[in-house]
């Protein structure tokens, strides 16, 4: 038989079980992310705004080009945020094209001709590198073939805990 302070100290640490912090810390994230979302849309709804107003004369084009795409990019990264709250994971595709635009955008904007060689050279290669890794990640699985971290993960914990 237990004492009553023993049972008050165990009813006392019984909700900070690992599941339900995790749990807990899971919401709280999620709620960022939410945060997140609303914020960029605001800065969307705002960008877009600063884009209709770029359209009227006298016409810039670089301004526009550069409100476009910025607006794009801001898409990409909602569209990012939307699949990490539905699948809670970061969508490497995803977060690869976002790359892909956002320094098309910057040597758009700034204009190839006026751009410094080495700029233009590293852009090359970064924009080679993030092109092979969305061809790798097709080839790669969702998760390895045969491996399963989580249930490995797990089937460990049951057997610590039983």
């Amino acid at each position: 038989m237990q004492s009553p302070s023993q049972l008050l100290l165990k009813r006392w640490h019984e909700p900070f079980t690992r599941k339900h912090v995790v749990r807990a810390l899971e919401m709280v994230q999620d709620l960022i992310v939410v945060s997140l979302c609303m914020g960029l849309f605001c800065v969307m709804v705002i960008q877009l705004r600063a884009m209709f107003l770029s359209l009227l004369p006298p016409l810039n084009f670089r301004a526009v080009t550069a409100d476009i795409l910025f607006l794009l990019i801001l898409v990409e990264l909602f569209r990012l945020l939307i699949i990490y709250l539905q699948e809670q994971r970061v969508s490497i595709g995803v977060a690869v094209e976002v790359a892909i635009v956002s320094v098309l955008r910057e040597v758009i904007v700034r204009g190839v001709l006026e751009v410094h060689w080495s700029q233009i050279l590293a852009a090359c290669a970064f924009l080679i590198v993030m092109a092979l890794l969305l061809v790798v990640r097709v080839w790669l699985p969702p998760t390895f073939v045969g491996i399963d971290p989580e249930r490995r993960f797990a089937k460990r914990q049951q057997e610590a805990e039983g």
